[in-house]
């Protein structure tokens, strides 16, 4: 999309009307900074609309790609706009939340349409004593449940989760000391499954 070519864009600033009276019935200059004005245009609209630019929910869909890059967003090419805007959007906040349970389910949520639980997160402890040893490891890591969501198969046919993609977000955003164990379940979660 070329910002540049909107036909007949009149200049905001036109530079006949700041000459010097002695130019202002100047045909000649009149003419020539009307030219000017014409290749100016655009770029006074550019930078009088900055702000447009620079927030994703109005953002030109070809300038998403830039934004995403700046905030270290995922920007899918596949995924519909109002998913790669909403991933610019709050990219900063899953960044901030990234290693949490909730980063991890929001992530899976926001890349993949899917339902997320994290259960056994792990803990923290402490000792006053120097040289104390350390807690006994937990055989098993953190249990990262994924049911589809709305955009999603239910399991009974069609495209349903991806267990790669599933495994590739929760292998980014889970600490990286952890080994977190991924389930994928057919269907939406029960009340009794929880």
């Amino acid at each position: 999309m070329s910002r540049a070519a909107v036909p007949g864009l009149p200049s905001r600033y036109p530079i006949g009307e700041q000459l010097p009276a002695l130019y202002a019935d100047d045909d000649f200059a009149q003419r020539f900074t009307a030219g000017l004005d014409t290749v100016l245009a655009p770029v006074f609209l550019t930078l009088d609309t900055l702000p447009a630019y620079l927030d994703p929910r109005v953002a030109p869909a070809d300038f998403l790609t830039w934004l995403a890059s700046w905030v270290g967003a995922t920007d899918d090419p596949q995924w519909p706009e109002e998913q790669r805007r909403e991933a610019v959007t709050r990219a900063v906040e899953l960044h901030r939340r990234r290693g949490t349970a909730r980063g991890l389910t929001e992530a899976l949520r926001l890349a993949l349409g899917v339902r997320a639980e994290v259960t056994g997160a792990g803990g923290a402890t402490w000792s006053a004593t120097p040289g104390t040893d350390l807690p006994p490891e937990s055989p098993e890591g953190p249990l990262v449940r994924v049911w589809p969501g709305e955009g999603t198969a239910d399991g009974a046919g069609g495209p349903g989760v991806d267990p790669a993609r599933v495994r590739e977000i929760v292998r980014v955003m889970c600490p990286v000391h952890t080994d977190c164990r991924v389930e994928i379940l057919p269907g939406p979660p029960t009340d009794e499954g929880r």
